[in-house]
């Protein structure tokens, strides 16, 4: 179907909900951006900022310039969704890049694309291309616009994924998850540690646990998942998310044997059978209670009243799946009476990114390799010690609560807890007069091998080697000064390096 100059589209006439004041504050930190000559930007704005609303403001914009204007969907199941969105708003006189889909029309200087058909067709001409959940890079877009003319704007709430900074000179970060909470948009996330698998041991592939290995070893704990479900979120609707689709075959087949109604949703998963799903589930009677899968739910999928997120899936490298799977049920819903969510951690991933999630909790990212480096860092089991807030009790705790907002002070760099002030001794010999010296020299040592952007890690490893716990997260890296590092402290980091290359080729 094609235009005729009797419905020419007219987008003056759309209409939005008022923004909210971050929402406005992002968009025009937008536009300096592309004063100051910024043409691929980043938007990074967490589960229930509303980046499709932002990114169809966006679209306006240009339309009412007479401007064209691309949105690229990651994934073909979010292209009906988003054309929902774009109805709603009035902005209804758009395309639809997708295979025989019934919106085709080309003529129309609005069009909403998946990228899998972007990358078997020609793209349109655009002025301003949107492009949704943009760490997952496909080579069809990231081709397209680092050699286009137009002005690109990427979503994301996790852009952690490596070259993100060759793509975007400029990070716009909307809001945080914390004033998002405290706004209302968001509910509060309750925490339970459940039983965990016992992960010792396990394949990894590139640092993180296969997924075969993540599910041979959550089958062992499936009728426990069953059990404390039944104990601590009986009541509530919920989504669970395993480590391969057979795991999630499983952990569906034991709910059900239960008595629960429980659905799977994975790539297997037809696009009828997913619709009939989603229309049943977005029902506040749902008779489906549990919706289970690996990744399908766990990026764009707003189901306001799910209040039970289930983790089996075990990770020690990718905070950004992490925090895409348990945002799936943060978004508040007062017309429903959700208060909070309840995060029923059966993976232990709460424990290993504690210090990590709180930090993007409270602050967000501050610089576009930032989010990278978090996604390459391996946690261990080992590395962190189980903490709960000293004035609520909450847990995980690293420095600041992600509850009542309690912070340990620093009144310097060093912050003075038990045991910092003493001499550091390696074995009979002093390798440092106190922790902060320490950390000094490990910071000394990285910084003269290696690869630059891997320094501060290693520093914290090679630091937390020789107390047994990393250092605290208010000390800085870059604006250490460089020392003499010592016998004991060099001998240290060389044990180490040759214990990681036996590790290396053990696993080769």
């Amino acid at each position: 179907m094609q235009t005729s100059l009797l419905d020419a589209p007219n987008y003056s006439t759309a209409t939005f909900p008022p923004p909210r004041p971050f929402q406005d504050t992002a968009h025009e930190r937008l536009r300096e951006g592309a004063r100051a000559g910024h043409r691929c930007q980043l938007l990074m704005a967490p589960t229930g900022a509303g980046k499709t609303f932002l990114g169809m403001r966006i679209a306006h914009e240009a339309l009412l310039r007479g401007k064209r204007a691309v949105f690229v969907c990651d994934r073909t199941t979010l292209i009906n969704q988003t054309s929902d969105v774009a109805d709603k708003y009035g902005l209804s006189a758009h395309g639809i890049i997708q295979a025989d889909h019934w919106r085709k029309d080309r003529s129309l200087p609005f069009q909403i694309a998946s990228v899998q058909t972007l990358a078997r067709r020609n793209w349109p001409h655009a002025d301003v291309v949107i492009v949704d959940e943009c760490h997952t890079q496909h080579k069809a877009w990231t081709d397209y616009v680092a050699n286009c003319d137009a002005r690109v704007i990427g979503l994301s709430a996790t852009p952690f994924s490596t070259g993100l900074g060759r793509l975007f000179t400029n990070l716009v970060n909307a809001a945080t998850m914390r004033d998002l909470t405290e706004s209302g948009v968001l509910v509060p996330m309750r925490v339970f540690s459940c039983t965990r698998p016992d992960m010792a041991g396990a394949e990894t592939s590139g640092g993180e646990w296969t997924p075969q290995a993540a599910s041979s070893r959550g089958m062992e704990i499936i009728g426990d998942v069953v059990g404390e479900w039944c104990k601590f979120a009986s009541d509530r609707k919920t989504i669970v998310f395993g480590a391969t689709i057979d795991h999630c075959t499983e952990i569906c087949r034991q709910f059900n044997e239960a008595g629960v109604m429980a659905a799977l949703f994975t790539s297997l998963t037809t696009t009828e059978e997913r619709k009939a799903l989603l229309d049943e589930y977005t029902k506040p009677d749902s008779a489906i209670r549990v919706l289970i899968s690996v990744e399908a739910l766990s990026k764009g999928f707003d189901v306001k009243d799910v209040g039970c997120v289930a983790d089996c899936r075990p990770l020690r490298k990718s905070l950004s799946t992490a925090i895409q799977m348990w945002g799936r049920g943060l978004r508040s819903s007062p017309e429903t009476g959700k208060v909070d969510c309840l995060l029923l951690d059966f993976s232990g991933n709460i424990h290993r990114f504690a210090d990590d999630y709180e930090n993007i909790f409270h602050n967000g990212l501050d610089a576009l390799d930032a989010g990278e480096k978090l996604d390459k860092t391996i946690r261990r089991d080992e590395d962190k010690p189980d903490r709960q807030c000293p004035k609520c009790q909450h847990r995980p705790f690293a420095r600041q609560c992600m509850a009542c907002g309690f912070e340990v002070e620093a009144s310097s760099l060093i912050v003075h807890e038990a045991g910092l002030m003493h001499e550091i001794m390696i074995g009979k010999k002093k390798a440092a007069a106190n922790a902060e010296h320490l950390w000094a020299q490990a910071c000394t040592h990285t910084r003269s091998f290696g690869k630059p952007e891997t320094a501060r890690s290693r520093a914290r490893y090679l630091y937390q080697s020789v107390v047994g716990d990393f250092p605290p997260s208010a000390w800085g890296f870059d604006a250490v000064p460089n020392v003499q590092v010592t016998r004991a402290v060099l001998n240290k980091a060389r044990a180490n390096h040759i214990a990681y290359m036996h590790a290396i080729r053990r696993s080769a």
